[in-house]
């Protein structure tokens, strides 16, 4: 596997070895030993996986505490993914990075505790799998605006008739999220 740095410190872009022919494809999503050696020692305990329409923008989720880091990947269909550093103490505390995950590329996304992290879906019957390690603490779950002009975030959203969840229409500015230390 290859393993890409983005231009903020601590995510990480995963293109795993792919084996191909004529049947189809093997590839790991997940191999703890590999991992580790790219200094991914991580210990998830939850696997998590949603289906979207084309257009539906989920995020900019985070929790405080109970921070969760997140490894993601599209089954079919495609997203653009989107990390924010929360990390007050860090230089890139407020910027983002983002990445188009496919069925097609088939890359991983590394989102590490201390981030925001979103998607929007770009194809109809998208599949997006994501490995947590911490469990899901609903009562710790913050929504960071998607669309906050603080951040600044890129979606690419041409074309694309916008749906957000109740809640994610409530996201907060950066200036009032509970961001970490």
């Amino acid at each position: 596997m290859k393993v890409n740095s983005c231009d903020i410190d601590g995510p990480l872009i995963i293109e795993p070895q792919v084996f191909g022919d004529e049947r189809g494809f093997f590839m790991e999503s997940w191999n703890a030993v590999e991992f580790a050696q790219a200094g991914l020692a991580v210990d998830f305990v939850q696997d998590n996986h949603s289906r979207s329409q084309k257009g539906v923008l989920r995020g900019m989720h985070f929790q405080n505490p109970g921070p969760q880091g997140k490894l993601v990947r599209v089954a079919s269909g495609a997203v653009f993914d989107v990390a924010v550093d929360l990390r007050r103490s860090s230089p890139t505390f407020g910027r983002w990075t983002g990445v188009e995950l496919s069925a097609e590329n088939k890359r991983i996304f590394w989102v590490p505790p201390g981030f925001a992290h979103g998607f929007l879906t770009l194809m109809d019957g998208t599949d997006f799998l994501y490995k947590c390690d911490a469990p899901y603490a609903p009562a710790n779950e913050q929504s960071l605006a998607w669309d906050d002009p603080e951040v600044g975030i890129e979606w690419p959203t041409e074309g694309l008739d916008i749906q957000l969840s109740a809640k994610d229409r409530e996201g907060k500015s950066l200036s009032q999220v509970e961001a970490f230390v």
